[in-house]
């Protein structure tokens, strides 16, 4: 008696956990396996800490790779429904910036592409690494 009552509370605990998270499908941590960078976002409390660089405060969320330790800032975020975001990115240091949307696609994954302004790059192996002008990243 004891296991089959477990096992139904396990049951509406995952069924819940899976139910909040395809209403904000814009929350999570984003990953992109050929060019090794992520997104970690929260389009919706704009409470995300960037490691190392806590000086910026509470943001959106931030673009990283995992060879660099450079992130590009989502300074400002427009939802313009539940699978489109318009996003203004800047540099860590503020120098560059550009404009660009991220959409959830029906297959799970989120398609990041850049519009007007500068090319997100990193340095990979001492050199610098313009990224695709679009990208597709699976939520982990």
């Amino acid at each position: 008696m004891k296991r089959w009552f477990l096992s139904i509370l396990l049951t509406l605990a995952c069924t819940w956990t899976w139910a909040q998270n395809t209403n904000e499908p814009f929350k999570g941590h984003l990953y992109n396996k050929e060019y090794k960078v992520y997104l970690h976002i929260n389009f919706y409390q704009n409470n995300i800490l960037i490691p190392g660089q806590e000086l910026f405060g509470q943001v959106a969320g931030y673009f990283g790779a995992d060879l660099d330790s450079r992130k590009w800032i989502f300074t400002n975020v427009t939802l313009k429904d539940n699978r489109t975001a318009a996003l203004l990115v800047t540099n860590d240091y503020g120098s560059e910036d550009l404009e660009a949307t991220l959409t959830a696609q029906p297959d799970g994954t989120f398609v990041f592409e850049q519009g007007k302004g500068s090319t997100i790059k990193f340095v990979i192996q001492r050199k610098w690494q313009k990224m695709p002008r679009r990208l597709v990243f699976v939520k982990q």
